[in-house]
C-alpha cells in the first residue's frame, strides 16, 4: 500500500532523551484520528468575527448539534477511516462528528501498520516515555481526509503554570495570617457583585477546568470554604482517559488552586473538572470533552497548563486552533494562563536559550491571562516578577511565531518579537494578581500563585458577566481591544518579564505590552459596556 506523510506532523524528541529500547508492539494503545471539516473553516472564522461585532443581546450562538451539522465531520469521511481501521484489526472506541475525530484502539503493531511512524522508548528526566520522531504516514486514499493523528507519543507535554510559595503561618493558634482569598482580588478588579438586584454568584453558569493529572479532595474543599465563610460550590470530575487520582503536590496544588479560586468568586456556579493524561492527545481530548459537552454545556473554560509554542507540532497547533474556533462560535470563553517564566517560558535550568510564548495561550481564539503583583497604590499593579529559590517567576508573554497578528490586535501597537524581529499574535491579553492566594491542599493551608491563578479568576469574572447579561459573552478579545478607551482595562506601566543577568524581557508601558497585555480588567466597566 502507498503511504504519504501528513504534512506538519514531524516531531523531534525531548532534549537530552536517551534511547530505552523498542516499544512493546503487543501493548494496547489508543490514537485519535482527526478528519477534515464538512464545512468551510474560513467561513466559520468570518462568522466568529462578525458575531463579535454584534450587540450581545443580538448574538445567537451555535449549539453542539448545529455546529456538527454545519462544520462537523462528514459521515463518509468517518466511514472511510473506520473501514480502513477495521481492516487492521483496530477497534473504534469513539466516533464523534462534532469533534471531527475518531478514536481507534488496538495493539501498537496494528496501529503502526495502519499509520506508519517511527516510535521507540526513551529515558528522560521527566520519566520514560514512548516517543515519536519524524512524520506519520496515511494511505493515499485518506491523505485529504485525515488532518492529524495523535497518541503514538506519550511524552509529558505540558507544564503546570503554578507556583506553591510557602505554607501559611499562624499566630497564637488564631488561624492563618497570610494569603488572600480570591474574593479580595475580585473586589480589587471591580468584579460586578449584583445586577438589577440579583446577586452575581454564578447561578446558572458552568465553569470547565482542564487538568492533566492530579486530583482534589472533597474534605479539603469543605474545610476551605467553611473557613473562608463561602458556600461550598458543586464540583464534579470527568475522567477523559484518566481517573481522578492523587499524584503529588504540584498537580494537586494546581487542581485545588483552580477550584478554590473560581469557587470562591462564583460559589453557585457548577464547576466541572476534566482530567486527562499529560500528553498532546490527552490535552486535546480534555479540551474537546469540555467544548463539545452537550450535557453540562460549560460557558467558560479555564486552562492553567501549557508548553512552549515551538514544542508543539503544526498539526497539533491546527487541531487545538479548530477546537478553540468552535468554542468561540458556540459562545464559550477560553481563559488560559500565559506562563510563569517570562520570555524563557521555562525554569532557568531547563531553558534552551531561546525565547518562547506559551501555548495554548498564544492561540488567537483564547483569552491569554498574564500576571501582576500589587504595587503601592490602590490600583497600582506592576508586572509580576519574583526571584525565588534561584529562579525567576514572572508573567509569560511575547510575540507568537506561529500565529499572525489577529484583527483585534491590529491597532494595539504590538512590538516585534525580541527573538525573530517578526510580527505575530501578542501574548497576553489581560493580567491580574498572580501572588499570595490562600489555598488548601492535602489538609494544609498554603500560599500559591502563578498565572495559573489568573485563568480561573478571569473565568469567574466571565461567569458573573454571563449571569448578569443572560447570554454568553463568548469570544471576548475583540470587545476588550475595541473598548480600551472606555476604561474596561487599566494600564500596567511598571516592571518587565525578564530575569536580570540571565534573559531579556519585555518592558511594561502604557497601552498593550508583552507582560500584562492591555492591563488589568475593570469588571464593572466591562459589564456596563457590553
Amino acid at each position: 500500500m502507498n503511504y504519504v506523510a501528513i504534512p506538519g506532523s514531524d516531531r523531534t524528541l525531548l532534549p537530552n532523551s536517551r534511547p530505552a529500547g523498542p516499544v512493546d508492539l503487543s501493548q494496547v494503545a489508543a490514537i485519535t484520528v482527526r478528519v477534515r471539516s464538512g464545512g468551510d473553516i474560513a467561513a466559520l472564522e468570518q462568522e466568529v468575527y462578525d458575531q463579535s461585532k454584534q450587540k450581545l443581546e443580538d448574538r445567537t450562538y451555535l449549539t453542539v448539534e448545529q455546529l456538527t451539522q454545519q462544520y462537523g465531520a462528514r459521515a463518509e469521511d468517518l466511514d472511510l477511516v473506520e473501514q480502513y481501521a477495521q481492516k487492521h484489526n483496530l477497534v473504534i472506541t469513539k466516533r464523534c462528528p462534532a469533534e471531527r475525530s475518531i478514536i481507534l484502539q488496538g495493539k501498537l503493531r496494528d496501529l503502526l501498520n495502519a499509520f506508519p511512524a517511527s516510535v521507540r522508548m526513551y529515558h528522560h528526566s521527566t520519566g520514560t516515555y514512548r516517543g515519536r520522531q519524524g512524520e506519520i504516514g496515511v494511505p493515499q486514499d485518506l491523505k485529504d481526509v485525515v488532518t492529524g493523528i495523535f497518541g503514538f507519543d506519550t511524552r509529558p507535554m505540558h507544564r503546570r503554570l503554578y507556583r506553591r510559595q510557602r505554607a501559611m503561618t499562624t499566630h497564637d493558634g488564631s488561624g492563618p495570617t497570610q494569603g488572600v482569598v480570591a474574593t479580595e482580588y475580585a473586589k480589587r478588579y471591580s468584579f460586578p457583585t449584583d445586577f438589577n438586584g440579583v446577586s452575581l454568584d454564578g447561578t446558572g453558569q458552568t465553569i470547565a477546568i482542564i487538568e492533566l493529572g492530579g486530583g482534589f479532595r472533597q474534605t479539603d474543599l469543605k474545610t476551605y470554604f467553611r473557613d473562608v465563610r463561602i458556600s461550598l460550590p458543586t464540583v464534579i470530575s470527568v475522567a477523559v482517559g484518566a481517573d481522578n487520582h492523587l499524584i503529588g503536590d504540584s498537580a494537586d496544588g494546581e487542581v485545588m488552586l483552580d477550584i478554590e479560586v473560581a469557587g470562591a468568586v462564583v460559589p453557585k456556579a457548577n464547576i466541572v473538572v476534566y482530567f486527562a493524561p499529560n500528553t498532546s492527545k490527552g490535552f486535546q481530548d480534555a479540551i474537546r470533552a469540555a467544548v463539545y459537552d452537550a450535557q453540562r454545556k460549560p460557558s467558560v473554560i479555564s486552562i492553567s497548563w501549557g508548553t512552549s509554542e515551538d514544542f508543539v507540532d503544526k498539526r497539533a497547533l491546527r487541531a487545538f486552533h479548530h477546537v478553540f474556533l468552535d468554542a468561540a462560535r458556540m459562545g464559550i470563553t477560553i481563559c488560559v494562563a500565559s506562563g510563569d517564566h517570562g520570555t524563557a517560558n521555562a525554569p532557568l535550568e531547563e531553558w534552551d536559550r531561546q525565547f518562547h510564548v506559551d501555548h495554548p495561550s498564544s492561540d488567537p481564539y483564547v483569552l491569554s491571562c498574564g500576571g501582576t503583583q500589587i504595587g503601592e497604590h490602590e490600583h497600582g499593579d506592576v508586572v509580576w516578577n519574583e526571584v525565588f529559590d534561584g529562579d525567576c517567576w514572572t508573567s509569560g508573554g511575547g510575540i507568537s511565531g506561529s500565529y499572525p497578528v489577529p484583527p483585534y490586535q491590529s491597532n494595539a501597537n504590538l512590538p516585534v518579537s525580541i527573538c525573530t524581529s517578526r510580527a505575530g499574535r501578542g501574548v497576553p491579553d489581560i493580567a491580574m494578581n498572580a501572588t499570595n492566594y490562600r489555598v488548601r491542599v492535602d489538609s494544609t493551608e498554603t500560599i500559591s500563585g502563578g498565572t495559573s491563578a489568573v485563568a480561573p479568576l478571569m473565568a469567574a469574572l466571565v461567569a458573573r458577566l454571563n449571569q448578569a447579561k443572560g447570554n454568553r459573552v463568548g469570544f471576548l478579545n475583540p470587545f476588550l481591544y475595541a473598548h480600551t478607551r472606555s476604561g474596561v482595562v487599566r494600564d500596567v506601566t511598571s516592571g518587565n518579564n525578564g530575569y536580570s543577568g540571565h534573559y531579556q524581557g519585555y518592558q511594561a508601558a502604557p497601552g498593550w505590552n508583552a507582560c500584562t497585555g492591555l492591563g488589568t480588567p475593570d469588571g464593572s466597566k466591562i459589564l456596563s459596556n457590553l
